[in-house]
Formats: structure tokens, C-alpha cells, sequence
């Protein structure tokens, strides 16, 4: 029991001295240990967004449009995602099981609404690449609408520019559409996602 004391003071110091650091124009006085650790477990708490997301968890049918080159009407492919949350409603996990190219797709994602940054973020890992790849961004006023944006580098060099576009109408339907561009290039429309519940 002492050891776990010991160890939580260590890390109530250690984002103490983090967070003054960060905000150090705005406070002229740190926190002592114990105010911050009950900060750090108030910020700790799933709020509204993870509420939001937990909404979202069960099994999917998915549609995924692509365009694959500009002013051609996209491919389309069926397939499934399964969606969960994890570690006590803080995370929305998702497997999704598709094709990508023609070939076999699977790709895992988790997405968070980070307390402390105020923002969401998620991190994708799939069967096209050995990265992973993570966005970042906000949400509309009324919750249904998340952008994202993020970068990844090219094969052969140069980065990708991504924006996404999340819509959650409701608790049995989503799009997730995906925009890019090469460097500073137009942006173009890649894939749309359709989720619908299964029954």
C-alpha cells in the first residue's frame, strides 16, 4: 500500500510540474500534490463525449465508397465492423473487416475524447501499412459531427494531408468520409464509410 502512495505522489509531482510548465504564464503558484492528484482524477472521468461513444458500441454493416482517381465514380465494398468500449467507458475500440484495392482489409481503431486537451483523437492500424496512423480535431456544437485532421508520410517521399468528417446522427447510423492531398495539392475526396446497425 505504501508503494502505491509513494508511487501516485511520484506522478501527482511529476503532471504537476508538467502542467505548470505548460501553463506557466497562467499560474504564478503550483498546485501541492494532493490538489493535484484530485484534479488528475476528476480530468480522469469519461464525461459526455465517452457517453457518446459508448452509444456507438455493438456490430455493423459497412458500405466503403473510394475514389480512386479524380473524376471516376468510386469502388464500392461491403463489410463489418465490431465496436466496443474499453477500460471503464474511456475508449471506443473498433474492428473493421472490409476490402481495400481489391484485396482483404481488416483495421483496428481507437478513438478517445482526451479531458485535458479537450479534444479527440484517434489511432488506426491496419493490414495496409505497419504504421500508425493518428488524427486529431474537434467536435460540432451539438456532438454529431467530428473533424480530424492528420498527416502520414508517402512512399517515395512527400507527406499525405488528411481531413475527416465523423457524422453520428443517431446511435444506428455513421459516415465517416475521408478527404486528402498531396503536399499543396486540392484537396480531394478519397472514401466514405457508411455504418449501419445490424438488427
Amino acid at each position: 500500500m505504501r508503494y502505491i502512495m509513494v508511487t501516485l505522489i511520484a506522478l501527482a509531482l511529476v503532471m504537476n510540474t508538467s502542467l505548470v510548465e505548460a501553463k506557466e504564464k497562467k499560474h504564478d503558484k503550483a498546485l501541492d500534490p494532493q490538489a493535484m492528484m484530485e484534479l488528475w482524477k476528476k480530468l480522469a472521468q469519461p464525461g459526455a463525449p465517452h457517453k457518446a461513444f459508448a452509444g456507438l458500441a455493438g456490430s455493423w454493416t459497412t458500405t466503403t465508397k473510394e475514389w480512386m482517381e479524380p473524376g471516376k465514380p468510386p469502388t464500392e465494398a461491403s463489410g463489418t465492423a465490431e465496436m466496443k468500449m474499453l477500460l471503464d467507458g474511456r475508449f471506443l475500440y473498433q474492428e473493421f473487416k472490409s476490402q481495400m484495392m481489391g484485396q482483404p482489409f481488416s483495421g483496428i481503431g481507437i478513438d478517445a475524447y482526451d479531458n485535458v486537451r479537450k479534444k479527440y483523437v484517434t489511432a488506426w492500424m491496419d493490414t495496409m501499412g505497419t504504421g500508425i496512423f493518428i488524427m486529431e480535431g474537434t467536435a460540432s456544437a451539438d456532438g454529431k459531427t467530428i473533424t480530424l485532421k492528420g498527416s502520414h508520410p508517402e512512399p517515395g517521399g512527400g507527406q499525405m494531408h488528411h481531413r475527416a468528417v465523423w457524422k453520428l446522427p443517431d446511435n444506428n447510423t455513421q459516415t465517416f468520409e475521408m478527404y486528402g492531398n498531396h503536399g499543396h495539392g486540392k484537396e480531394e475526396k478519397m472514401m466514405e464509410i457508411t455504418y449501419i446497425r445490424k438488427p
